[in-house]
């Protein structure tokens, strides 16, 4: 067993970043200044450092994934990420039009599709994808707005979100009829509209899954899904892209065009991931036609781990005799790292084939 090089990620201060979080994670003053992200990657945009000061880089070379700790204090934006096909024709359009990469309007900053993960390090609120159309069907009823329902059952959903976002469907009498009910789902989009007057996404959220994560549960967001993170802590694994095709809940860039080529409008069961115990106290999340993998190590005494790929792996929480909460370090192809102690770790590795797995 060699060192090992510790990481230092950066932090990114967005304005619906959680202020207490991930200051807390690092063991920093709390500043009063929003702490949205911390990066830990090779992504251009941020890329992190290692013992020393040296690049992360310059160990791994470019990494094709990107690790963060994301803390929500407030809504993110609605928004979905496109496939490798749709952002490399993305790209190629916005680089033709001499479109700046820094520009207000570019969308496609890179070439790559953005897959990624979410595990929730705390009780954690989000949108995620379509639901089936008879339960939005029967929300839009017990709100009150059951012609919106039969148009619903007669014209399907991808009908629905495409009139939602031309705006053919009047907002105000949708909002209306949410302020004057309790569900969760009218209360959000009362909450939304104030803060959003006029965004159809605001409408869009009635046909979205409500997905309200326990530590240790996570969701995985494919190319065209539509969602949104709406308050809660957690770590999220993605190609690392910064590709963002926004629908609305922002008051950046939107491009209905762009957002209804990309989006994928089917519904889907549930968009949980359903961790699967691969050996004891490691779990493993299915993150399908990925690079990367993400797995929880829950670690009460001993614990070796010998990397196959270049590998991230983060304490979470607890602490052991190597790696404190908060902390992150690298690992090469081959090299090993034995540690004692109770805590809660996370490693990513990369999947350039993804073999099967054994799980008994």
């Amino acid at each position: 067993m060699i060192p090992v090089q510790f990481v230092t990620g950066v932090v990114q201060h967005y304005a619906w970043g959680d202020r207490s979080f991930i200051p807390s994670l690092l063991d920093v003053p709390i500043d009063g200044t929003p702490w949205a992200e911390l990066w830990l990657g090779t992504h251009p945009g941020a890329p992190a450092t290692v013992s020393g000061g040296d690049s992360l880089r310059d160990v791994t070379g470019e990494l094709p994934y990107l690790l963060k700790v994301l803390a929500a204090g407030e809504a993110l934006s609605l928004q979905t990420h496109p496939s490798r096909a749709q952002a490399e024709a993305g790209f190629a359009r916005e680089e033709a039009a001499g479109i700046g990469r820094d520009a207000p309007n570019r969308i496609y900053r890179d070439a790559h599709p953005k897959p990624e993960l979410i595990c929730a390090l705390t009780p954690f609120d989000a949108l995620c994808g379509f639901r089936p159309i008879v339960d939005s069907a029967l929300l839009l009823d017990e709100l009150g707005l059951g012609a919106l329902a039969s148009r619903l059952r007669r014209e399907g959903l991808p009908a629905m979100v495409r009139a939602l976002y031309r705006q053919e469907i009047e907002l105000s009498p949708i909002v209306d009829a949410c302020r004057a009910h309790v569900l969760s789902e009218a209360r959000l989009v009362s909450q939304l509209a104030d803060q959003y007057p006029g965004d159809p996404s605001v409408a869009v959220t009635l046909l979205l899954h409500r997905v309200q994560l326990s530590p240790g549960e996570a969701i995985f967001l494919g190319p065209g899904n539509l969602h949104a993170y709406l308050s809660g802590a957690g770590i999220e694994i993605m190609s690392a892209s910064d590709n963002v095709v926004r629908g609305g809940m922002t008051h950046k860039h939107v491009d209905v065009d762009e957002l209804l080529e990309v989006l994928d409008i089917r519904s889907i069961s549930d968009p949980r991931v359903t961790p699967r115990e691969i050996e004891p106290g490691q779990w493993c999340y299915d993150t399908p036609d990925t690079p990367f993998r993400l797995w929880r190590c829950e670690v009460a005494g001993p614990f070796r781990h010998v990397a196959t790929g270049r590998e991230l792996l983060i304490c979470a929480d607890g602490a052991t005799d190597l790696i404190a909460r908060g902390q992150t370090v690298v690992l090469l192809p081959g090299e090993v790292v034995e540690l004692s102690g109770i805590a809660t770790l996370f490693r990513v590795d990369e999947v350039a084939r993804r073999p099967p797995i054994n799980d008994g």
